[in-house]
């Protein structure tokens, strides 16, 4: 009798360290399989992350510097003309960097609030899409613009579509914005020129999805002043690219007669 307890009991303990071996591979197999899912799921993760968060911060920019920014300065605004003491009817154009400067500094300081209120949950400075869920408690307990997303939409998967637990989306503005100003002179016609002043801004943040982050940075170029500038137009005009000189007749007067 002692004999067959013994052996039942041993029996017993067999079956339960085959059974706990059993769930441990088990276990083991269904984390291989989840970080094998997600390994090949990390880069689709990563690039609708950072499509989605160039579109938020974008639309934040804009939104910043719509309520400052009603009209676009005229070029003539900013534009200065000295004539030049040197030469007869020659005008020296400079642009008035006090201006410029002073629209830089308010649109970098702007734009910087508008994100920081955005990073601390204020849903105001945050445009409204269709397709993004924000987080409001978790960007006010712990910073940070926080999204959510369906997995089927950020995998590309049709079939599941909006089904599926939904993928938490992260990204912090790094640094303060960075600002610098760009020109662009356009010639045409004869002694005439298109100018556009513009603003460059860029933004780093950092985009972090479940195992993975990734850095990135958000670029956004906003008009300042544009406008056409003409000259005098010249008696003769050449742009001198090695061709004939302008066959054109000038007019003298004689000589007086002497006597």
């Amino acid at each position: 009798m002692l004999f067959y307890r013994k052996k039942k009991r041993i029996k017993f303990l067999n079956m339960q360290r085959k059974l706990a071996i059993f769930l441990a591979c088990f276990i083991l197999s269904v984390a291989g399989l989840f970080y094998w899912i997600n390994a090949r799921l990390t880069p689709t993760y990563l690039q609708y992350a950072e499509v989605q968060t160039n579109k938020i911060a974008s639309m934040v920019i804009s939104k910043a510097i719509n309520t400052r920014i009603a009209n676009v300065l005229d070029v003539n605004d900013i534009i200065e003309h000295v004539p030049s003491e040197s030469a007869n009817n020659m005008v020296t154009t400079k642009f008035n960097t006090e201006i410029i400067n002073r629209v830089l500094s308010d649109t970098q300081s702007l734009v910087q609030s508008h994100l920081e209120q955005a990073e601390k949950g204020n849903l105001s400075s945050l445009p409204y899409l269709d397709d993004i869920e924000y987080d409001k408690q978790t960007m006010e307990d712990q910073g940070g613009v926080v999204f959510f997303v369906p997995m089927g939409q950020a995998a590309n998967i049709p079939l599941i579509g909006n089904l599926g637990p939904k993928i938490p989306i992260r990204f912090h503005v790094i640094g303060n914005v960075q600002s610098t100003v760009e020109q662009s002179i356009d010639e045409f016609g004869i002694n005439n020129a298109f100018v556009e002043i513009s603003i460059l801004l860029k933004v780093n943040v950092q985009i972090i999805v479940p195992l993975a982050s990734k850095m990135s940075t958000v670029e956004q170029r906003i008009p300042v002043a544009m406008g056409l500038i003409q000259g005098q137009v010249p008696q003769i005009y050449t742009k001198g690219e090695g061709g004939n000189p302008p066959s054109v007749e000038v007019p003298i007067n004689p000589l007086p007669k002497q006597e």
